[in-house]
């Protein structure tokens, strides 16, 4: 596989109510918070949600060459109704966004990772709900970049 071609990612945790959203450097190193989006449920079915069209506004303002979605398999690894909602959320992403391809990625733990480590920061309440999306897609985007080195190494 080589390394990892070069070009910004963005993560995406995807919630029932918000989407969490986090960019990778152009290198493949690090993932940053970059916004929450409220989730557009009152959209008709042949109009793009605004959370969508949002994102796909993401991708090519930051020039994004690939868009990695958190998968929640629930700890017995079966795909649960969330991971359903997921899978067709990311689907109808990848169709808002092509040819940027969308890639699926496990993150069973990501959300608890995230809301442990604010914690550890005194970040609580409110604000931690604000940030903990965005904190979630830092968690899937990052231990995916991460992932892919281990395995160029």
């Amino acid at each position: 596989m080589g390394e990892l071609f070069r070009g910004v990612r963005l993560g995406v945790d995807v919630g029932q109510v918000r989407v969490g959203v986090s960019r990778s450097d152009p290198h493949g190193i690090l993932a940053t918070p970059l916004v929450t989006l409220a989730r557009d449920l009152t959209a008709e079915p042949d109009v793009v949600p605004s959370d969508l069209a949002e994102l796909a506004h993401l991708v090519t303002e930051h020039e994004a060459v690939e868009v990695v979605v958190g998968l929640p398999i629930n700890l017995a690894g079966r795909h649960g109704p969330a991971a359903q909602h997921v899978t067709a959320y990311a689907n109808r992403l990848a169709e808002v966004v092509a040819p940027v391809p969308v890639t699926l990625t496990d993150e069973r733990m990501s959300t608890v990772v995230a809301s442990r480590r604010l914690s550890e920061r005194g970040v609580r309440g409110k604000r931690q709900r604000a940030v903990v999306d965005q904190a979630a897609a830092v968690e899937i985007l990052q231990s995916w970049l991460d992932a892919q080195r281990r395995r160029t190494e």
